[in-house]
């Protein structure tokens, strides 16, 4: 007898098989079986909903994998690049696809539920993250998350993060996807484990080789202040930084610890020590704890549990004919970005590129070849490219919080 997996995740082959799609796809493909329809060619699109929070834009994410799910389908994909910025409306109000599907309906209905798994939850995550690098600008900013959730996920949470500013990934599955190397500090237990601070950061700078920070922890047995004054004559010169993780229940006024422990540094001559904080961030945290003097932070659950995208995939043209459920906008689209603004226009495809609506100036395709007849022909960059896209696009944002 066939033992059940440990750990409870679907393997690449039973993704790609269909087999964690929801039970109405595959009665639709029976159905359509039956009846000899499986070969009508629809267009099908898929469109965010309103963003969580109402946030303005979102990024985004899981393009690749949406390229490793159809290789070798019979259908054709258009999709915006990975790391795109994306709106749930154009400047007209026209709800804008961010990826679009063409080809024989019963090829591919049993894929529309990882479809939007693939986009949903990695998309969120870039967001948030995204949103966070944009308050932090030139400060690091880390992926702490993946402790959160389900460990399968944590190569896509940490690439999700990286690849939509934040700096580095604690994971090493998501250091290894995404070509980097892994960064944190050192958590409590050690601490504890060598019965006192001071020992346990001696410990730590003695074995650990030199290209690793020395960021001792200060938020153990004592006060926040006492413990980085005890580290910074520990350590001395060798100290690159203090972090504190202090828990919710005895934070008080955060940017105000944050405030007295960059004035004691400076005031012994450790200018040069970095305060780095986590426990709790998100975007709103980050830009109050950065004005307070802290210059690096690790965010966790905020980013890898942050909102999902509520993408959905919906028939739109079908042999031909423009067709729609109500609520949605039937035919075969596209959607033009002026490179400047990151204003949207979506048209139908046949039309002709528009001018922006502000400043006047040529208009780009956004959805862009990504599949041809089951085989991927569209660019697939790496992580680090990727990124870069991610904060020249930012930098052209405004973000609400």
């Amino acid at each position: 007898m066939k033992s059940m997996p440990f750990f409870h995740c679907a393997t690449d082959e039973e993704i790609r098989q269909g087999k964690t799609t929801d039970i109405y796809f595959l009665r639709t493909k029976q159905v359509l079986e039956a009846k000899k329809m499986t070969k009508i060619r629809v267009y099908a699109e898929v469109t965010p909903g309103r963003l969580p929070r109402d946030w303005p834009w979102g990024i985004l994410c899981g393009i690749e994998e949406e390229a490793h799910l159809f290789e070798g389908c019979p259908v054709d994909i258009y999709a915006m690049p990975e790391g795109s910025v994306f709106y749930h409306e154009d400047h007209k109000g026209i709800r804008e696809p961010v990826l679009y599907i063409e080809g024989p309906y019963g090829e591919f209905c049993l894929f529309e539920t990882p479809l939007l798994g693939l986009l949903c939850q990695a998309s969120g995550v870039a967001t948030r993250a995204a949103r966070v690098k944009k308050v932090a600008q030139e400060k690091l900013v880390l992926a702490f998350g993946i402790r959160r959730m389900h460990p399968t996920l944590s190569p896509m949470l940490d690439r999700a993060a990286y690849i939509a500013g934040c700096d580095g990934v604690s994971s090493l599955s998501g250091a290894k996807i995404t070509s980097t190397n892994p960064m944190g500090t050192m958590p409590h237990a050690l601490i504890i484990a060598f019965g006192g601070q001071v020992k346990a950061w001696k410990a730590f700078d003695e074995v650990m080789p030199d290209g690793v920070p020395r960021v001792a922890l200060v938020d153990t047995y004592y006060d926040e202040k006492a413990e980085t004054i005890l580290a910074a004559e520990a350590l001395k010169k060798r100290l690159d930084g203090v972090r504190l993780d202090t828990p919710s229940s005895r934070k008080g006024d955060f940017a105000e610890i944050v405030r007295e422990i960059r004035w004691e540094l400076d005031v012994r001559g450790f200018g040069h020590v970095k305060i780095f904080v986590s426990g709790g961030l998100n975007e709103e945290t980050v830009g109050i704890l950065g004005k307070a003097g802290a210059e690096a932070f690790g965010v966790g659950t905020a980013i890898s549990n942050a909102p999902t995208i509520d993408y959905a995939m919906d028939i739109v043209e079908m042999n031909g004919n423009p067709v729609a459920k109500r609520g949605k906008l039937s035919g075969k689209k596209q959607v033009w970005r002026c490179p400047q603004c990151l204003i949207d226009d979506v048209q139908l495809s046949h039309l002709p590129a528009p001018k922006c609506s502000r400043c006047g100036n040529k208009t780009e395709p956004m959805l862009k070849p990504l599949i041809k007849h089951g085989k991927i022909v569209g660019e697939l960059p790496k992580p680090k490219a990727i990124r870069r896209y991610v904060l020249e696009q930012l930098g052209k944002l405004t973000l609400s919080i």
